[in-house]
C-alpha cells in the first residue's frame, strides 16, 4: 500500500499538468455556452478563429448577433462550406439562429467566430476574455481557452490545416474570404 500512494500521487500530478483546464460553461437565461475556445495564432497574424456550442433551453428562438474578444478589433460570425472542391467562407451579417431545444456548434470547417485585426498573437494556454451578444439573452461574458495552432478541438489535435487562425497561405486551402 505504501508503494501505491506515492505512485498515485505522481500520476495525479502529471495528469493535472497534461490535461488543460477547460473554460467554464456559461448560462444566461435560456442560453448555455459550452467550451469556448480559440486557436493559437502565429506571430503577425491578423485573424483568428473561435469556437463553442450554444444550447437554447427555452421555448422561443434566440439569435447570436455578435460579440467581442479582448485581443481583436472586430468580431464576426462566419460559415465555411466546400463547393466544387473550393472552401468558401462567408460573413453571417444576420447572425446565427438558435431554435428552442437546439444546440448549435461552432467548430473548425463550419460555423465559427472570427477575430479580426488581432492586437497580438493568441498563444496556446492563454485565456481570452470576450462577450457574445444575443437578440434576447443580451450580452454574455465568456472566456476562451487558447488551444494549439491548427487544433481541431479545445484539447488540441491537428485540424484540417485550413481555416480561421491556421496560418495557411494562398493556394494551400485558404478559404475564400470575401464580404
Amino acid at each position: 500500500m505504501r508503494l501505491i500512494l506515492p505512485f498515485l500521487a505522481l500520476a495525479v500530478t502529471l495528469l493535472c499538468q497534461v490535461v488543460p483546464a477547460m473554460a467554464a460553461d456559461v448560462v444566461k437565461g435560456d442560453i448555455k455556452i459550452s467550451q469556448p475556445w480559440a486557436r493559437a495564432t502565429p506571430g503577425g497574424a491578423k485573424v483568428g478563429g473561435a469556437y463553442f456550442a450554444i444550447t437554447n433551453t427555452g421555448k422561443s428562438a434566440d439569435r447570436l448577433v455578435g460579440g467581442t474578444a479582448a485581443t481583436a478589433g472586430t468580431f464576426e460570425l462566419h460559415d465555411m462550406t466546400m463547393t466544387d472542391g473550393v472552401m468558401r467562407m462567408r460573413h453571417l451579417a444576420d447572425g446565427i439562429a438558435i431554435e428552442p431545444g437546439e444546440t448549435v456548434t461552432l467548430k473548425p470547417g463550419g460555423l465559427h467566430a472570427m477575430f479580426l485585426d488581432l492586437k497580438a498573437a493568441m498563444k496556446q494556454g492563454e485565456k481570452v476574455k470576450g462577450t457574445l451578444v444575443f437578440e434576447k439573452a443580451g450580452t454574455v461574458e465568456i472566456e476562451y481557452d487558447v488551444a494549439q495552432i491548427g487544433a481541431s478541438s479545445p484539447t488540441g489535435g491537428a485540424g484540417m490545416g485550413s481555416g480561421a487562425g491556421s496560418g495557411s497561405g494562398a493556394g494551400s486551402g485558404k478559404p475564400d474570404h470575401k464580404h
